[in-house]
């Protein structure tokens, strides 16, 4: 006679099995004793993903062979590959290095100097104050018309005035210029993560960036500046590379 085992038995020994081969890791993230909050772990395999609370702490599931990355703008990026010893800690303690800040590009103006003397403007006024007095003290016969206004203002002026404010307009306005995928592929991701995680050659790797270049899906990722997706469209864009690359 056939022995039929119960459905919710089959079910216990799934589980079971499951937790044999995944476990939730937790452990904290400093950086010089100090407790880092807001780090991002990825779990590379599974896909899962975690963030470290106020006091540094993180709790993933994982298992061996399993590769964790501790991502974070302002930290260098920490990869640690699970091997089975490694799994059977209680507790981790993962350091990170803080990056080399970077100045911003800074333009010196130099300023002229100004002297009441020479002030255009004060000069345009102490002008047009003299061409009023002259129309005051020599009036014009009443009833003849020589094409010109009273008091008028200096047209020509007014126009040449006009036209510098547009030209300062145009130049404020001009258009920002683009910061290229490569640099900012380069400045967020190691060489550790092209040649180790993506494991592509060091001649390849400029290659790599110009075909995600010329993906218009790269602009998206700048305009977002997040390092997780700069990572996962990386990781999207190297399986398409190495594919067109054994292709030829």
């Amino acid at each position: 006679m056939k022995i039929k085992l119960p459905f919710f038995f089959l079910f216990f020994m799934l589980q079971f099995g499951f937790s044999q081969t995944e476990k939730l890791m937790q452990g904290t993230v400093l950086c010089e004793d100090l407790p880092l909050q807001g780090i991002e772990i990825v779990n590379l395999v599974t896909k899962k993903i975690t963030i470290t609370d106020t006091n540094g702490r993180f709790r993933i599931l994982a298992k061996a062979k399993d590769t964790l990355m501790f991502i974070s703008k302002n930290y260098e990026y920490k990869k640690l590959f699970l091997k089975k010893e490694v799994l059977e800690k209680t507790d981790f303690i993962i350091l990170m290095t803080r990056k080399p800040e970077q100045l911003e590009e800074v333009v010196v103006f130099k300023m002229p100097r100004i002297k009441l003397s020479k002030d255009h403007l004060y000069e345009q006024g102490k002008s047009d104050e003299l061409v009023l007095e002259k129309a005051a003290n020599h009036p014009k016969p009443i009833g003849v018309y020589d094409g010109t206004l009273t008091n008028s203002a200096d047209l020509m002026r007014i126009g040449s005035m006009i036209r510098s404010i547009f030209i300062k307009q145009k130049e404020t306005t001009k258009k920002i210029p683009e910061i290229e995928f490569k640099k900012i592929a380069t400045s967020t991701c190691n060489q550790d993560f092209f040649s180790k995680t993506l494991q592509l050659k060091p001649e390849e790797i400029a290659l790599f960036l110009e075909f995600c270049d010329a993906d218009p899906k790269s602009k998206t990722v700048l305009e977002n500046t997040n390092p997780l997706k700069l990572m996962d469209f990386l990781f999207a864009k190297n399986i398409e590379f190495k594919n067109n690359r054994i292709g030829k």
